[in-house]
This record gives C-alpha cells, structure tokens and sequence, in this order.
C-alpha cells in the first residue's frame, strides 16, 4: 500500500501553509520547515547542514507524528527543540501555519520556539522554476542531454544504440507486429505462443489465475486464448511481460510505495473497466487503454537502467516531497521524466502509436492528440487508485470536465475502483504469475 497525500497548493491571497518534515542521520534528527507546495531540493540541505540528513520513510513519519504529545500546544513547542532548518522565502513570519502531510497534522506555531538554534537556507523549488531549468527541445534532445549529464556516455550516434538497451527478441518483435496489425486474430497469435515455451507457459497460468474464474479446465494454447483470455489480452500481457523481463526492477525504490507490478495491473484493469463504461461511438479500443496502463510506468524502469548511481537518490526524493507529481520529481533530480523516456523507447519499438502517446501525455491535460482519451483515462485511473493506496503519487482532484469529456460519471468511477479493491486478491495472484514469469 502507498502513503499517498494529497498535493498542497496555495490559496490566492492566504499565507502559504509550512510543511514540517523530519529528517535524520547519524548525528540524530532534525526539522525542516518549507511552503507546503514546494519541493525540498535535499542537496542544499546536505550543504547547508553539513549533515547528509535523510526523510524518515512515510510509515515511521505517521508513527512519530500521531504521537498523542504532538496534538496539543505544549508537545508540539517540544518538537522544535530539535535543529530547525527553515527555508529563507518564510525567513520573514512570525508565525507559522504548520502542516504534516502523512497525518494532515495541522497547527500554530512561533518563530519564538525556535529562534535560538534556526538556520535560514534556500531549500525550495517551485514547479516553475524546476520547469525553466530542464533542457529545451525535443523528446530526444532532453534524454540526450540527460545522459550525457549523469553518466560517462556520449551520445555520438544514434540515441538507442549508445545506451545498450537490450533489443527486442524475434518472439516480441513478432508480438509487437500483431498488436500494430488492425487485422490480425487468433490464428495469427497461438503460432507465436506455441513456439516460445516460456510464454506458452505464461498464457496458461493466467488463464488459470482466478481473477479470470475459468470455468473447467485449460488443456491448450487454444483453449486458453479462445474460451478465456482473448486474443487483446494476450497480446497486452505477453507484451507487457516480455518488456518487463528486459529491465530488472530496480531494488532500491522509495519506501512504503506500490509494487511496480501490482501498480502496473491494478491500472490497467481499472482503466480497461472505465473505458468500457464509455459510449461506444467514442470509446477507445480497451485492449490498447489495457496495454497503456500495464506500460505506464516502464519508463521507470529505463531511468533505473540508465542512471544507477542517482537512482536512489531519485528514491530519496520522492520519499522528502510526497506532495510532489512525480514528473517534477525526476525533472529536478535527473532532467527527464519516465513518460519521455517511456514513449521515445515504445515508439523505437514500433508499438501503436496511441500505447506510446497516451503514456507520455497521461499527466498532461492540455495534450489534444490522438491519444487524447487514452490518456485521461490513465490520468482519471491512477489517482482514483492513488486515494485508495494502490499507486504512487499524490492525491489530487479530478477535475469535472474529464467527465463529461469522457461520458462517464464520478459513479462510475467508484464503482469501477470499487470492484478492481474487491478483486484485489484476484488481481495479486495474477501479479504473482507475472513476477514469477519474469523470474522464469
């Protein structure tokens, strides 16, 4: 389960709210203070400390502050007898408005509580000034310009063949082709499984797995894409999986978040149910909105691959702004995000081009392309899971016009989280099965 908050913005008008967070080393723990919407870039905090100070991970953060000491006056004027650090841009206040986000612990306090043992430093960023420092162009540039920043690779031919990305094998390239043909069926599809025995293998565990509740049992290849999965979700999970087995999950990722795979299937099933909610004459093809969703996040696993000595670093991040959109995260701690680099490798790929665009604009709500309602339901899908702990993010609304843009109804978007949380079980043993094939 994810710790999830909610995203902090401030009011026109109203002083800014004060995140508290709690950081700690060797030498013991400490405070920072910082506007509630900002990032805390914790390289300047290593820097002014002099400390390689550390965000306590989520679980321990609802721990310590629900202590019963912190909820009146006098426990919390206790608290800041720890070293202060304070960001210069509310150096100014006398009094704060403070808030914990894991707890949405919320009070009063005095610069006079701590005045005697604070630091001033510059600790925050806002969204826009991480924005205006990323490099300008292209999708390419900027992951050319990143690589070239954070490891030792010059980019002096084309971006794909520098990197040593592994290629595809002929089985997924095979896959990859009948998922782009608008033509192809069934009969193209069982060849290619029955001719690779590890997806064959595959194929007939998920048809097995209860989530799909088959009734009597699977004998065949045949038996298993006809009479149970289909020829969409096979080609959706064959694909996802084959990619999935290209790059390791990373193992140091933040603290207390979802499971890459269990994120992966929980939004693609969510996303797939909500489309199917839609009206027909503008609804997408939910075998591509499925596909989308299991992908969403493979770009995760190439910023691992790629940057292994910032990637716990990246971690780190996450874990000291909880409230962040996790785009900005990566802009400020790597100069791409997994969305750019996700969609620039599916579309080296040559997979459908509204897999690889819905997965690079699913956070972005003025994108008008082709993939336009792909995207939303991502977007609508991931943070309806994000209330419920089952994605990584912060909570945050979702505005009314996604609605009737889509012709569904908040309703129905409860309804169709509230069947994918009845199905958890369901669900995680078929995340099982897809860990377990990627072991194979």
């Amino acid at each position: 389960m994810s710790l999830a908050v909610s995203s902090q913005k401030s009011v026109t008008g109203e002083a800014p709210l004060v995140r508290i967070l709690l950081l700690n080393d060797r030498e013991g723990k400490a405070l920072v203070l910082i506007p509630a919407n900002m990032l805390l870039n914790l390289v300047s905090i290593w820097k002014h400390s002099g400390r390689h100070l550390q965000p306590i991970r989520g679980s321990d953060a609802v721990k310590f502050f629900s202590q019963s000491a912190l909820q009146g006056g006098e426990g919390q004027k206790k608290l800041f007898s720890l070293p202060v650090f304070v960001d210069e841009s509310i150096a100014a206040q006398d009094n704060f408005t403070i808030v914990e986000p894991f707890t949405e612990l919320q009070f009063s306090a005095s610069r006079e509580w701590f005045q005697d043992h604070v630091a001033l430093c510059s600790l925050g960023l806002c969204t826009s000034s991480i924005q205006q420092n990323q490099p300008k162009g292209d999708d390419v540039h900027v992951i050319t310009r990143a690589v070239e920043r954070f490891t030792t690779l010059r980019i002096k031919q084309r971006l794909e063949d520098t990197l040593g990305l592994p290629s595809l094998p002929a089985s997924m390239q095979k896959l990859v082709e009948i998922r782009s043909d608008p033509v192809a069926g069934i009969d193209d599809l069982v060849p290619v499984v029955r001719t690779d025995p590890s997806l064959a293998a595959q194929v007939l565990s998920w048809a097995a797995s209860p989530y799909y509740a088959a009734p009597g049992d699977i004998h065949s290849v045949e038996d298993a894409v006809i009479r149970v999965l289909g020829f969409d979700l096979v080609v959706n999970l064959a694909l996802g999986v084959a990619m999935g087995k290209m790059l390791n999950v990373p193992d140091d990722v933040p603290r207390d978040s979802v499971p890459y795979w269990q994120q992966s299937v929980y939004a693609a099933a969510t996303a797939e149910l909500l489309c199917k909610k839609m009206p027909s004459e503008i609804r997408p093809k939910p075998g591509m909105v499925y596909l989308s969703g299991l992908l969403q996040n493979f770009g995760y696993l190439i910023l691992a691959h790629l940057f292994p000595p910032h990637f716990s670093l990246l971690s780190r991040y996450v874990e000291a702004n909880p409230h962040m959109p996790l785009e900005y995260v990566e802009m400020q701690v790597l100069n791409v995000t997994r969305e750019q680099v996700g969609c620039w490798l599916l579309d080296n790929w040559s997979l459908p081009t509204v897999v690889s665009e819905s997965i690079r604009h699913h956070n972005d709500l003025e994108y008008d392309g082709v993939a336009r309602h792909e995207a939303l339901l991502l977007f609508i899908s991931n943070r309806a899971l994000r209330s419920e702990g089952l994605a990584d993010g912060p909570i945050e609304e979702i505005p009314e016009q996604l609605f009737d843009e889509l012709r569904i109804s908040r309703e129905t978007l409860d309804e169709v989280v509230n069947k994918v949380v009845e199905c958890r079980g369901e669900l995680d043993s078929l995340v099982h099965t897809i860990a377990h094939a990627k072991a194979m």
